[in-house]
């Protein structure tokens, strides 16, 4: 009996659809879903015709493939990841490689290499994102492990990533964890990405005063911009575009405004608390996610506390505009405080991680694809030490010609009542990174006043520390 190249295990969404872009690039696979009911309704589906063999056990699976194994395995983040794992491990033979493509922890990930590898099996943690459109026809991967690993899975990989202007959107990322770490970080900054844009688009329907068709004219002709042309812009033009068939106003609209998410954001935010690296914009989108599941306090408080209200009284297309350029610029702080948390974990990981090849990879496929992603692989490729996306010229640049617009838009929504948590976590970056001096001399006085905590003082060398007593002092 012929083996299969590639095996795949959990037959979800993304599973379904990775089986198939692998075996649309010429390999044969092999796959095996828990329920066997849902594996015969893809075979019958979707399969058939296909270079796809379904499996009803997992020793049946193991069988069908060639060695060395390649198994992708794409189920929920996890304990189910380790149960797979644990009945796969005395099936498998040295050299086989366990590839995990969920949404797993980056400190998950360290484990199960560690444990995979001690006994000869390889094991890579691949961050996939992209959807169901990018598991299909090509998707941006980050795979973590050893470089060797990396090497046996180049062929596939290569093929079934998403294709832009200088390759596959697909690299080694670094060892043990850092593909599911870098993963994360990309999740984490489309956090930021998604919540920017809500709130733009709160400013330009509830202080704009913009209906569905104005608004999905405007997130259309902001795709065709080098600034803002992306995959979240384009999908946003979409979605003011579908009328719900009930009541005849854009589906949006009907859509209760309570976010979920999945703790990737959150394991960010974790993070960068961890690592010490301010990431506000980030913050302030998963704590809008959680602001928004407050629905029905949020709707008892509407009743109860009243603020300004109102619409912009001045020129419409140039609010749009300024909309515009407060939405580049926050998105440029979202992407800086991103690069820099992986920059940190990559030296308190010793990952090595390439901000540049990382941008690449990151131009197809992905969620957070984006035109400006080119300029960001330049600026890291320019400048691979670069300490802040901010100090790199051309977005220095971009965010000092339109600041005013950016601030004037928050001074908008602050004299309006409208809350743009994100829009105001970037400014407050921005406006913090830039000044040489900030009140912490204050905190750090109060802080050796009540604990003895000592403080640097800026006429002395760094390093030199004081304790006043401050009572004494007073008196």
């Amino acid at each position: 009996m012929t083996k299969q190249n590639f095996g795949l295990i959990g037959l979800a969404v993304m599973g379904e659809n990775l089986a198939l872009n692998v075996e649309s690039r010429g390999f044969s696979v092999a796959v095996y879903n828990r329920t066997t009911a849902k594996t015969d309704e893809f075979m019958a589906k979707r399969a058939q015709g296909k270079n796809i063999v379904a499996t009803k056990t997992l020793t049946e699976f193991v069988e069908a493939l060639e060695r060395p194994r390649r198994i992708l395995v794409m189920v929920q983040a996890g304990k189910a990841v380790d149960a797979v794992i644990d009945q796969l491990k005395p099936m498998l033979d040295p050299d086989d490689m366990i590839i995990d493509g969920g949404n797993s922890l980056y400190d998950d990930t360290e484990r199960r290499t560690k444990d995979l590898e001690s006994i000869g099996l390889g094991f890579v943690g691949m961050g996939i994102s992209g959807g169901e459109e990018g598991a299909l026809n090509g998707a941006s991967m980050m795979p973590g492990g050893t470089r060797a690993a990396y090497k046996e899975l180049e062929p596939i990989l290569t093929k079934i990533a998403a294709q832009v202007d200088d390759g596959p959107c697909v690299t080694f990322i670094g060892p043990g964890g850092a593909g599911h770490y870098v993963k994360m970080v990309h999740n984490g900054i489309e956090y930021g990405d998604m919540q920017l844009i809500a709130e733009a688009y709160d400013l330009l329907k509830n202080v704009g005063g913009l209906d569905g068709k104005q608004l999905q004219e405007v997130f259309a002709e902001w795709n065709t911009t080098d600034e803002l042309n992306s995959f979240l812009i384009e999908i946003t033009a979409n979605i003011f575009k579908y009328i719900d068939p009930e009541t005849k106003e854009p589906l949006v609209e009907v859509i209760m405004d309570a976010a979920g998410q999945k703790g990737t954001g959150r394991w960010t935010v974790m993070s960068a608390l961890e690592l010490g690296v301010s990431i506000p914009t980030i913050i302030a989108a998963v704590n809008a996610r959680i602001m928004s599941s407050y629905k029905a306090e949020r709707v008892k408080a509407s009743q109860e506390l009243t603020g300004p209200s109102g619409k912009y009284e001045g020129d419409t297309k140039q609010f749009v505009n300024k909309v515009r350029d407060a939405l580049y610029c926050s998105k440029i702080c979202s992407y800086a405080q991103g690069m820099a948390l992986l920059s940190a974990a990559s030296k308190s990981y010793n990952y090595d991680l390439d901000l540049s090849e990382i941008s690449r990879i990151w131009k197809g496929g992905c969620i957070i694809r984006a035109g400006f992603l080119d300029k960001i692989k330049t600026a890291f490729k320019d400048d691979p030490a670069l300490p802040n996306l901010l100090l790199a010229p051309e977005f220095k640049q971009s965010i000092l010609d339109r600041q005013s617009a950016w601030r004037d838009v928050l001074a908008t929504a602050c004299k309006l009542g409208i809350a743009v948590p994100a829009f105001s976590a970037s400014l407050d970056y921005f406006d913090s990174y830039r000044r040489d001096r900030l009140p912490q001399n204050l905190t750090q006085a109060q802080r050796d006043y009540f604990g003895a905590h000592t403080y640097e003082r800026t006429d002395k060398p760094r390093g030199e520390f004081f304790h006043t007593e401050w009572i004494q002092a007073a008196e």
